[in-house]
């Protein structure tokens, strides 16, 4: 074989290994039932922020660490520490994606979250539909 063939066999498999080590380390979608049962991996857990409980965040104790309680799609509530300082429109978000892994302790350890806010679009429709 000529070496240049050899190198682009080389290429080949270090890019198929990496395909299958990326695929293997993504996180999938779950709920906080299926997310608690394999606490070792990482799930994507949507859900929406229950208002009834504090959103606690104490920047001059830890800036990094913020506390609130979720609600599952299926209704199961979970205390979260998100390993992040609070977003801005946390309470006024419809829907939150918790990026993370299930606690033995019993809550959800987020290091990332996505927010659904109410769309600024929505709020215009119901101003122009009350005129």
């Amino acid at each position: 074989m000529k070496r240049s063939h050899i190198i682009a066999l080389v290429i080949i498999a270090v890019a198929v290994a990496a395909l299958i080590g990326s695929l293997s380390d993504s996180s999938s979608y779950a709920n906080l039932t299926d997310a608690f049962k394999q606490p070792e991996r990482e799930f994507h857990v949507v859900g929406t922020l229950d208002r009834s409980e504090p959103i606690v965040y104490e920047p001059s104790v830890n800036p990094s660490l913020t506390t609130f309680t979720m609600l599952d799609l299926e209704g199961r509530k979970c205390k979260v520490n998100l390993a992040m300082a609070k977003p801005t429109d946390l309470e006024r978000s419809e829907r939150v994606v918790l990026i993370g892994k299930a606690g033995t302790d019993g809550e959800f350890h987020a290091k990332d979250m996505l927010l659904k806010c109410p769309s600024k679009y929505n709020e215009e429709n119901q101003v122009t539909a009350g005129l």
